[in-house]
């Protein structure tokens, strides 16, 4: 029961990665999840307004079913595979947190002082997520995918493009931890 209760250790999650990979590319499917808003903006007739959105969807209901799956594994492992304890925080993250005012999340993966909901009701908060929202958006399109299509998916396959936006995605996540959160907070 260990097994199922604590995270698998990285070589095991490497390996079911590439696993997957594997089996995708010899069923000729691309991996992201940031194509499904696509997708589903296609469903409900946005190919009406704009012809980005013209497109077969339903060759891409493999990937709505990979999404849906997702959501039911986040749902089922954390409220009946999880034991409570959270994640591991590494102490000096936490110090670098406390001095942004930011308490370490208590059993849960977020931070209340960022990701909370009394936060999302106040401007600072509706700032942060409206900006953010669109920040993900706008870059997961600018880039042609998002991180998990493109560190997972695209590296996979060899494509340069895929590196180049990995790199930037770092790049970006350092920007934003060392510079513009100390900043927000």
């Amino acid at each position: 029961m260990d097994l199922i209760y604590k995270p698998f250790p990285w070589y095991l999650s490497g390996f079911l990665i590439g696993l997957v990979m594997l089996l995708l590319i010899y069923m000729g499917k691309n991996f992201g999840m940031s194509s499904n808003l696509r997708t589903l903006c296609s469903v409900f007739g946005a190919g009406k307004y704009s012809d980005f959105f013209k497109f077969n969807w339903k060759a891409q209901r493999w990937n709505l079913m990979v999404v849906l799956g997702a959501m039911i594994g986040g749902f089922i492992t954390v409220h009946f595979l999880s034991d409570g304890s959270g994640v591991n925080i590494n102490p000096e993250t936490i110090a670098q947190l406390s001095e942004l005012h930011i308490d370490a999340p208590e059993g849960k993966l977020l931070p209340d002082a960022v990701f909370g909901m009394e936060n999302a009701f106040t401007v600072k908060g509706l700032l942060i997520l409206l900006a953010g929202g669109f920040l993900v958006g706008f870059g997961s399109r600018y880039a042609g995918g998002c991180t998990s299509g493109h560190a997972i998916s695209g590296i996979s396959n060899l494509q340069l493009p895929s590196l180049i936006a990995v790199i930037g995605f770092f790049l970006g996540g350092l920007l934003m931890a060392h510079f513009i959160l100390p900043f927000i907070f």
